[in-house]
């Protein structure tokens, strides 16, 4: 299965803001941004900023896919899906991206990064309703419950990303940490996603 193999510090320079892909990283002193906050490259210093309106759509674009750590052809087919359903387009979207299930685990706190998280799916050591799914892509319902397994439950990892998880500030989640569960109680409503993306300038890039 293809993935990005680079470095994940690379891609906040790129976008030119911290895009929280290493966890606590990101708000240490160790942040590779706040030490070079220019574009990554020879001519990174002295790189200027295009723009043009295809420029900034591309980077909304590039922005939600490093966010959530999606390929481009897979992030295609959610624009496709999300098109076709009823509703806003671009919103529709950001739900689509924020159900999956290797970003459930990340908001609920189980782990300190959606990087970190996939690992953790991917290597069975959740349950959704009871039954192990390892698969990061996974779609969740409201009212599907994420737990970890009872083998997992002394990973100092997922008790570590615990005590600095945001989960059960989102309204759209419920977390019992004394159960190591989490349940998506609703689909998110746009004002709950807390992803700073003009999501409109990604369906004009794709309607062209």
């Amino acid at each position: 299965m293809a993935r990005y193999r680079e470095a994940n510090c690379k891609l906040c320079r790129r976008e030119g803001e911290k895009l929280f892909l290493k966890g606590a990283r990101c708000s240490s002193e160790k942040c590779a941004f706040d030490r070079r906050a220019y574009s990554p490259g020879e001519h990174g210093r002295s790189m200027r900023r295009k723009g043009s309106e295809y420029a900034l759509r591309l980077r909304e674009k590039q922005k939600v896919r490093r966010i959530y750590g999606i390929l481009e052809r897979q992030f295609r087919n959610y624009f496709q899906r999300a098109a076709r359903e009823k509703g806003i387009t671009g919103q529709t979207l950001l739900r689509m991206l924020e159900c999956r299930l290797d970003n459930l685990v990340y908001r609920l706190g189980f782990a300190p990064s959606r990087k970190a998280a996939r690992q953790l799916v991917l290597h069975r050591h959740f349950w959704v309703n009871n039954r192990t799914v390892n698969v990061p892509s996974y779609q969740l319902k409201p009212g599907d419950v994420i737990t970890v397994r009872e083998k997992s439950r002394s990973l100092d990892l997922i008790h570590q990303a615990l005590r600095e998880g945001r989960g059960a500030e989102l309204p759209y989640l419920r977390l019992d940490k004394a159960r190591l569960e989490g349940e998506l109680l609703e689909p998110p409503k746009r004002e709950d996603i807390p992803v700073m993306v003009q999501e409109q300038r990604i369906v004009e890039l794709y309607s062209k």
